[in-house]
């Protein structure tokens, strides 16, 4: 699979993961400063973000790479869900990560 190829896919996995395998639920429950009433926001945040890094590491082959994804996932969303950044800056900050994971993937990353 080439670089645009595999850039390609992860974004489409992303809009996935972000829009229906998000949905409402997950949407609103991740958010640690409006969180749904019974629902830990960080148990919802992570379920989220494990649904990206999965799609990640299965693309990659890197569970490096998953991890790496999981992590800037949960302090993008995070930050987002706070009011520290905007929709579109999340959005811009998610694409980043997907060239740096291409970027990995070229050099040769495959733990």
């Amino acid at each position: 699979m080439t670089a645009f190829e595999l850039f390609g896919l992860l974004l489409a996995a992303h809009a996935l993961a972000d829009y229906p395998l998000q949905g409402d639920f997950l949407a609103r429950a991740k958010n640690r400063d409006a969180p749904i009433p019974g629902v830990p926001w960080w148990q919802a945040l992570t379920a989220h973000v494990l649904i990206h890094a999965g799609f990640v590491g299965v693309l990659t082959g890197s569970a490096a790479l998953a991890v790496a994804e999981a992590v800037c996932h949960f302090a993008i969303d995070d930050a987002k869900c706070r009011g520290r950044i905007g929709f579109n800056t999340d959005q811009a900050l998610h694409v980043v990560c997907k060239l740096v994971w291409v970027a990995a993937v070229a050099a040769g990353v495959s733990a």
